[in-house]
C-alpha cells in the first residue's frame, strides 16, 4: 500500500497535478474622477489605483487613454468609462465610473409685436439655474439689456422698444436663439377739420422712427382721389380748398421688414366763410356736423340752414357769450373748429339743466351733455332758480302750452311758436315746438330741473 501511494504522488509530480502554489489572481483596480457631473464641456481627471499594472482607457465617447491618470474634456451627455488594468502575468480586470453632462441652454421669450418707444417685457430661462446670474441681452451686436436669473433659473427685464431686433440673450458662450419683435410705427398725422375755400391748408404727417418704412397720401374728395403721393417717413401736403366740401385725406405707412403698416385718415371741410338762413349745400351740410358733434340741437343733418340751424347757431353763441345773431362768419368757423361739448353743473344722473344767464337748456344723459336746446326764459326774470321735481305733463296742448312739462306752480317747460334770444317768456322755459315733444317722452314724472343764472 505505501508503495503504491508513492508511485502516484510520483505521477501527480510528473503529470503536473499538484501546482507548488495557488492559481496568481487578477490585480486589483478601482477608478476615480475629478468630476462626475457638470454642465457644458466638462474637463475630467480619470485615476486609476490598485496593484502595479498597465492601465488602459475607454472613454466612453469614441476615444481611448493609457496610463494611470488621464485628463478629458467630455462635451454634453451621458458616459461610461473604463479602466482595464493588466498584470505582470498578464492578468486583467476593470473598473468604470459613470459622467454625465448636461448641456447648458438659454432661451429668451418676447412679444410677437408692440409699439414704438413702448417698454416691453422680454425674458427667458437659464438651464441649468445659476441663481444671482446675469444673462445678457443683445440687439445684433450691440448689448441692450441685462437680467438677473432666479433661483428657478427665468428672468425678465424691460426693454423700450425702438427697433425690431434680431434679439438673443447670452450667457458666457451660451447663446439663445434669435427673436424678431415687430413694431408698431407712430403715425403722427395733423390736418385742420375746417378751411375757408381758397384758403391755404395743408396735411402734415410723419412716422416713427422716420426708418419705419415711407409714407403714401391721398386726398379724396366724393370718394374720388385728387391728389396721390408717396414720400419718405415725414411729409407735408397742401390741400386743394378750390371747391366747397369735405376732403379726406389717407395716409398710410409702406413699412420695411420688422415693422407694421400704419394708417391715419383725416377730414376736413371747406366751407364759405358766411352762412346764414336759407343757405344750402356742402357748407351748411359741414356747419351742422359739427354742431352735431357738439351736440347743439338739430332736427336733422342736411345741406339746408333752416330754423332748427339758426336755433343751434343761436345756442352755439349763447354758450360763447358771442353776439346771438344766428349767422356765421369766419370767426365763429375758426371757434367751431376748436370748441368742446359744454359742461353740465351736475354729473352722475339724467337730467335737465336751464342756464337762465346763457339761456339754454342741456339735457343730460350718463352725467355728458346730450343736447343743448335754444330757450327763452321769463322777461322779468321770474323763472325760479333751484332744483325741482317734474310733478305734471299734458299731451299736446295745454292751454298755449306745447307738450308742458311742470316743474313748479304753472311754471313749465314747453314748445312755444315763438323762442327768441333773449328772455320773453312770462315765466316758463320756452324751447322750439319740434323738440317740445322729444324732451316730454325723454323725462318722466318725477324728472330733475335744476334751473341757475
Amino acid at each position: 500500500m505505501r508503495l503504491a501511494l508513492f508511485v502516484l504522488a510520483g505521477l501527480a509530480l510528473a503529470s503536473g497535478v499538484f501546482a507548488t502554489g495557488a492559481a496568481a489572481a487578477p490585480p486589483s483596480v478601482a477608478v476615480a474622477a475629478s468630476k462626475t457631473t457638470g454642465v457644458g464641456s466638462l474637463a475630467v481627471t480619470l485615476t486609476a489605483s490598485g496593484e502595479p499594472a498597465s492601465y488602459s482607457w475607454d472613454l466612453g465617447d469614441g476615444t481611448f487613454a493609457a496610463g494611470a491618470a488621464v485628463r478629458h474634456v467630455y462635451a454634453p451627455g451621458r458616459y461610461l468609462a473604463v479602466v482595464t488594468a493588466v498584470a505582470e502575468n498578464g492578468e486583467s480586470a476593470q473598473a468604470q465610473v459613470r459622467i454625465v453632462v448636461r448641456e447648458r441652454s438659454v432661451t429668451l421669450s418676447v412679444p410677437r409685436a408692440d409699439g414704438y418707444g413702448v417698454a416691453v417685457g422680454i425674458g427667458g430661462e437659464l438651464r441649468p439655474a445659476i441663481a444671482g446670474g446675469r444673462v445678457q441681452i443683445y440687439r445684433g451686436r450691440t448689448h441692450v439689456a441685462s437680467a438677473r436669473v432666479g433661483a428657478n433659473g427665468r428672468f425678465r427685464t424691460l426693454l423700450r422698444l425702438r427697433s425690431p431686433g434680431p434679439y438673443h440673450a447670452r450667457y458666457g458662450a451660451v447663446r439663445s436663439d434669435s427673436r424678431l419683435i415687430r413694431i408698431r410705427p407712430r403715425l403722427v398725422a395733423s390736418l385742420a377739420t375746417m378751411s375757408e375755400v381758397g384758403g391755404e391748408l395743408a396735411v402734415a404727417a410723419q412716422l416713427l422712427p422716420l426708418a419705419a418704412g415711407r409714407l403714401r397720401i391721398e386726398i379724396r374728395r366724393g370718394g374720388k382721389p385728387i391728389v396721390r403721393k408717396q414720400v419718405g417717413g415725414e411729409l407735408r401736403v397742401g390741400v386743394p380748398t378750390g371747391v366747397a366740401g369735405r376732403l379726406r385725406a389717407i395716409v398710410t405707412a409702406v413699412p420695411r421688414p420688422g415693422f407694421l403698416p400704419a394708417r391715419r385718415s383725416l377730414v376736413t371741410e371747406v366751407v364759405f366763410p358766411s352762412l346764414a338762413l336759407g343757405a344750402r349745400g356742402p357748407s351748411v351740410l359741414a356747419l351742422e356736423r359739427r354742431l352735431a358733434e357738439l351736440r347743439y340741437a338739430l332736427r336733422g343733418v342736411d345741406t339746408v340752414f333752416g330754423t332748427d340751424t339758426l336755433e343751434a347757431v343761436t345756442a352755439f353763441q349763447k354758450v360763447h357769450r358771442l353776439a346771438r345773431t344766428g349767422r356765421v362768419d369766419p370767426d365763429l368757423w375758426r371757434l367751431l373748429e376748436r370748441a368742446g361739448i359744454p359742461m353740465p353743473r351736475s354729473r352722475g344722473f339724467d337730467h335737465i339743466e336751464v342756464d337762465k344767464t346763457r339761456q339754454v337748456l342741456l339735457e343730460i344723459r350718463g352725467g355728458q351733455v346730450a343736447r343743448v336746446v335754444h330757450v327763452s326764459t321769463g322777461a322779468t326774470g321770474n323763472t325760479p332758480l333751484g332744483t325741482w321735481k317734474v310733478y305734471r305733463k299734458v299731451t299736446g296742448f295745454d292751454w298755449v302750452l306745447w307738450y308742458p312739462m311742470y316743474f313748479l306752480r304753472g311754471f313749465a317747460i314747453h314748445g312755444y311758436p315763438s323762442v327768441p334770444a333773449y328772455p320773453a317768456s312770462h315765466g316758463c322755459v320756452r324751447v322750439p315746438m319740434w323738440i317740445a315733444p322729444q324732451l316730454f317722452a325723454g323725462h318722466p314724472h318725477g324728472a330733475t330741473v335744476t334751473i341757475y343764472s
